[in-house]
């Protein structure tokens, strides 16, 4: 039962603003007429910056959008701007009721609430790892396409059109966050348009590249560009595909919305934000966890225990030192599980089949480093060496997935390092990869190929040379160049 409007504590912006990433909710919010807003439960929070949540206003359930930062003002008007922009368009978003400053600083924005809503990132997210090409997939992304389209016809481009900014509810797709809607500038509008659908498509997984066509179809017939170079368009999502790699993979190693990350002169952590409470007691005390577990591997240079914890079944992957000469080797740089923590990110951004990294642990002093830890989650899939057979082809699943993972990887320009087939797991229709800790993605095509080659050289090595698996693997591998 909700307590009633009154008997909610008034908060002014300032607290908001001090409050970090957890504000008290319910709150209630004065604004400048007197009236209040009530906030019932955060949907999203921008420490010190802006708060989303779901509210109560007028007897009417609201989307609240408070601004408390210091530049809350601009970023308010923004939003406003956005918002009436798209509605001058018929581009459909959540109808704007109210824009007001709150009493003592700030500002909010009252939307209406879409009751039963789903992002397009959620609808997606079980399709992201299908064929390319599939029709379910399409009648998710297709929509987004034909209302990009409607936004360019108007002059108008969304500056971050992730997945989760296109909102399904009733039938129809919503735009949301209208401090990111812009016009164009006249004499440039090509260009702005091209690089905007650029960065939509460079949201979807590399074998979305060959489905291009059906996608910009959709984008055609909402109105958009009257003709797409695609030379131009593919070296666009190139570009936009690599500046989102890279802020994704800063991400992982700053606190941000997505991942928590503790640093202290002893101790140097990052762990999935939505893992921080089911995590707290393991991160505390990893060695202690490890023991109580199932070893996997006991080697000089790493160990591997599998434990369950939390209702879930993880696996920690302990780096050790040698001795002191060892120590004096790796002191200066990343340890093993740094590298390993964003080349498992690198592959998720890439759709790539990867154990979810879930947390890294440095031991510290300083600047200094000593032991890492990386806790995954467990795939309990059968590796390679034990589900295929010498004497014959692969299952056409598995045939058509590991042609995909090489084919994807090579293109990516990624290496492995250690291709044994144990390091490969069949589960659940896909390929997973693991044992990440000598993962690169080279700049160089030349360096590439040598990586490749050494790559090819050691997965074949787990068959007979006369094998029929290992013509198979032979002729449908990328040839090593």
């Amino acid at each position: 039962m909700k307590a009633p409007a009154q008997s909610i504590e008034r908060v002014a912006a300032e607290v908001l603003r001090a409050a970090g990433r957890t504000p008290k909710t319910p709150c209630r919010l004065a604004l400048v007429d007197g009236s209040d807003v009530v906030v019932q439960r955060l949907l999203r929070v921008l420490p010190g910056k802006r708060i989303v949540g779901e509210g109560e206003w007028e007897g009417r359930r609201v989307l609240v959008k408070v601004f408390v930062g210091r530049s809350s003002a601009r970023h308010w008007a923004m939003e406003k701007a956005g918002i009436e922009a798209l509605r001058r368009a018929a581009v459909p978003t959540p109808e704007l009721l109210l824009a007001s400053a709150l009493a003592g600083g700030g500002g909010v924005l009252l939307s209406a609430y879409l009751d039963g809503a789903q992002s397009v990132a959620e609808a997606w997210a079980p399709l992201a790892a299908l064929p390319a090409g599939g029709a379910a997939a399409l009648t998710v992304l297709q929509p987004v396409l034909r209302i990009l389209g409607k936004m360019h016809a108007a002059g108008l481009v969304h500056d971050d059109p992730h997945l989760g900014n296109f909102l399904r509810c009733a039938g129809e797709l919503f735009v949301v966050d209208g401090d990111a809607v812009r016009a164009v500038e006249t004499g440039h509008s090509d260009q702005s348009l091209t690089g905007n659908l650029a960065l939509l498509l460079a949201q979807l997984p590399l074998v979305w590249d060959a489905c291009r066509q059906e996608l910009l179809a959709a984008y055609l017939a909402g109105g958009g560009l009257g003709s797409v170079d695609p030379v131009r368009l593919q070296l666009e999502v190139k570009q936009a595909r690599a500046w989102r790699l890279g802020d994704f993979l800063a991400k992982t190693l700053r606190d941000c919305s997505q991942f928590a990350v503790e640093r202290r002169i002893f101790r140097f952590a990052a762990v999935r934000r939505c893992a921080v409470q089911d995590l707290a007691p393991l991160l505390a005390a990893p060695d202690a966890a490890m023991a109580g577990g199932v070893l996997l591997k006991d080697g000089r240079t790493c160990t591997v225990s599998k434990i369950e914890f939390a209702g879930r079944d993880l696996v920690i992957k302990r780096y050790n030192l040698k001795g002191f000469g060892h120590l004096l080797q790796r002191f200066w740089r990343p340890t093993r599980a740094w590298h390993s923590w964003l080349a498992g990110h690198r592959l998720g951004f890439y759709g790539l089949a990867t154990p979810a990294p879930l947390a890294l642990i440095e031991e510290r002093v300083g600047p200094l480093r000593a032991r890492g830890f990386l806790i995954n989650e467990f795939c309990p899939g059968a590796n390679l060496l034990q589900l295929l057979l010498p004497d014959q082809e692969p299952d056409a699943d598995v045939a058509r997935a590991l042609i995909a993972l090489f084919e994807t990887l090579h293109v990516l320009r990624i290496s492995h390092g250690d291709l044994k087939a144990t390091n490969l797991l069949w589960h659940g229709g896909r390929v997973f990869v693991i044992d990440l800790d000598a993962l690169v993605q080279h700049r160089s095509g030349l360096a590439h190929a040598r990586a490749w080659r050494r790559d090819r050289e050691r997965l074949l090595r787990n068959w007979p040379a006369a094998s029929v698996l290992h013509r198979w693997l032979h002729a449908n591998l990328p040839p090593a160049s």
